[in-house]
């Protein structure tokens, strides 16, 4: 079983239509019999502007794209992963391709068991020995789901957990090198942590200049020289911080996404002979 972790896109329907091999219409319902696995939100979905699970499920819905811009002005929520099966893997059931979905969306960090406002996410299964999982990063409540920075590393480990458990044919090498290719350059990496620092609502730069405003208004607001030029200090200091958080975005803004995979070199046959003989 080799997983694969695609660029994360706008919309649902490019992933979707190359999970079905076929282009999509946003009016397509998808069967029961495609979706074998999704968030177990679907079921009371109407509140959230999901339609209700059963025979047919809105390709528009199930991976949409809420209005409002998220963190660090990314917008692409849409998270897509596939994997696929040995040739000579035997057909899986239903049940199987279920357990197989859940288990991916667990370790990914986008199904979290009891959490009833988390991302909204389903497994489709349209071609022979692949799955796809695809979710929208953006929880219920509005929140960023951040996915594990070892992400590849832990499909590849659930991947031969899954093998063993199914009784399918191990793939020895592979799967890690084609997973690790997938995993976010370090300048995206380093894109998404400068994103988390600068962050207006929950990052610790914008906690610690509330913390200097705060202090500074009261010091402004107590008599004495000292104080009040005290105050303006910390005043400048708030807004240094401010100009950091600025300069933080700016520049997460313009890391780059993705860089060219990179292989790590093998010693050849002849040079560990000619090690081996000295």
């Amino acid at each position: 079983m080799i997983p694969r972790i695609n660029e994360r896109t706008v919309a649902a329907q490019h992933p979707l239509g190359e999970a079905l091999v076929r282009p999509l219409s946003t009016r397509e319902g998808l069967t029961d019999h495609t979706v074998v696995a999704h968030w177990p939100g679907l079921d009371f979905s109407r509140q959230c502007g999901l339609p209700p699970s059963g025979p047919s499920t809105s390709t528009t819905h199930c991976g949409s794209i809420p209005s409002s811009p998220v963190p660090g002005g990314d917008r692409r929520a849409i998270a897509h992963i596939d994997v696929r099966l040995h040739p000579d893997d035997r057909a899986l059931t239903g049940p199987e391709w279920a357990e197989v979905g859940h288990r991916l969306a667990r370790v990914a960090g986008i199904e979290v068991p009891g959490d009833e406002r988390g991302c909204r996410w389903i497994a489709v299964q349209a071609q022979p020995q692949r799955l796809d999982l695809i979710a929208n990063l953006i929880r219920l409540d509005g929140t960023w789901n951040t996915q594990p920075f070892d992400l590849a590393q832990r499909l590849v480990k659930e991947a031969r957990r899954i093998e063993t458990d199914l009784l399918l044919t191990p793939v020895l090498g592979t799967g890690e090198r084609q997973a690790v290719r997938a995993v976010p350059s370090a300048s995206a990496q380093l894109a998404a942590i400068l994103s988390q620092l600068a962050d207006e609502q929950s990052g610790p730069l914008a906690t610690v200049r509330g913390l200097v405003e705060h202090t500074a208004h009261r010091l402004a607001r107590q008599p004495g020289d000292t104080s009040q030029t005290t105050a303006h200090r910390l005043e400048l200091v708030a807004r240094r911080i401010h100009h950091i958080q600025q300069d933080l975005h700016t520049t997460a803004a313009h890391l780059p996404d993705t860089a060219p995979p990179r292989v790590a070199s093998t010693p050849s046959p002849v040079r560990n002979s000619a090690r081996r003989a000295r």
